[in-house]
Order: C-alpha cells, then structure tokens, then sequence
C-alpha cells in the first residue's frame, strides 16, 4: 500500500466512524439514549432467544464494563428484560426486549435504514455487495493483524 493509499484508506475509515458516532448520538438523544444502547436493543432485537451480557458484548465489540452499564440503563427504562430472580447474577442471564423495547427498535430500525440507504446514495446494488464484502474482509484482516 503506498502512503496516499494508506493516507486515504485510514482518513476514510476514521470519517465515516466519526460519522456514524455523531449520526447515533444526535439521532438516540431524541429518545433519551446513547450509540451503545442503540447497539444492545439492535443485536436484541435480531434475536429470537435473547442473548447474553456477553453475547452483547462480543457481537457489539463493546466492553463487559461498558454492556454491564447499558443493560442497567435500559432495564431501568424498561426496554429489556431480565428474567430471573434479583439476586442471580444478570451477566448469565438471556436478556430479551420488553413490548415497549420492541416498539422502540422498530423506530430505531427506521431511522437506521435511512442512514444506511442515504449513505449508500450514487452506489449499485452491486456496488453495495462489493463495498460491503470488502470492508468485512479488511475488518477480518486487521483484526486478525491486531490478534483481536
């Protein structure tokens, strides 16, 4: 890789996730929440069968301290739920999205279709696949580079 294609990949790459940072927080700030719940309630809601504390933090990349304090977050807003007595501890538990967490993230879904159509504007369809194979590649690459 040469250094304007080191200098365009990394500058493009910090863009787009500065982009993305700003676009969740000025859009969850209109329901009272942050980039990390928004990632929690998505991942929950793609699920039949709830997930784990740790689930959420693998397939967020967020950190166990960091999940730990969302989940609290939103089990006090009432989005989720924790089954099981109070006492047990949650981190095992199948964390699941109560009624009210299901109508939210039907509007998150929304706004987070738009975002990505809008951000896919002036690309094919096979532009997209292309783009979207490519990232998940490198994503993949440097991870493993990063022993991630």
């Amino acid at each position: 890789m040469t250094f304007n294609s080191f200098e365009i990949f990394s500058t493009t790459i910090a863009q787009i996730s500065k982009s993305i940072q700003k676009i969740k927080s000025r859009e969850m700030s209109k329901f009272g929440l942050r980039g990390a719940h928004v990632m929690c309630l998505f991942f929950l809601k793609q699920s039949d069968r709830g997930l784990t504390a740790a689930e959420l933090s693998e397939l967020s990349g967020l950190d166990k301290g960091a999940v730990s304090r969302t989940l609290m977050e939103l089990e006090e807003k009432e989005l989720i739920a924790a089954p099981g007595p109070d006492n047990k501890r949650k981190y095992r538990l199948r964390l699941t999205l109560t009624e009210q967490g299901r109508r939210l993230t039907e509007k998150i879904s929304e706004i987070i279709d738009n975002a990505v159509d809008m951000a896919g504007r002036g690309l094919s369809e096979t532009e997209k696949t292309i783009m979207y194979k490519a990232l998940s590649c490198i994503s993949e690459n440097l991870k493993q580079m990063a022993g991630i």
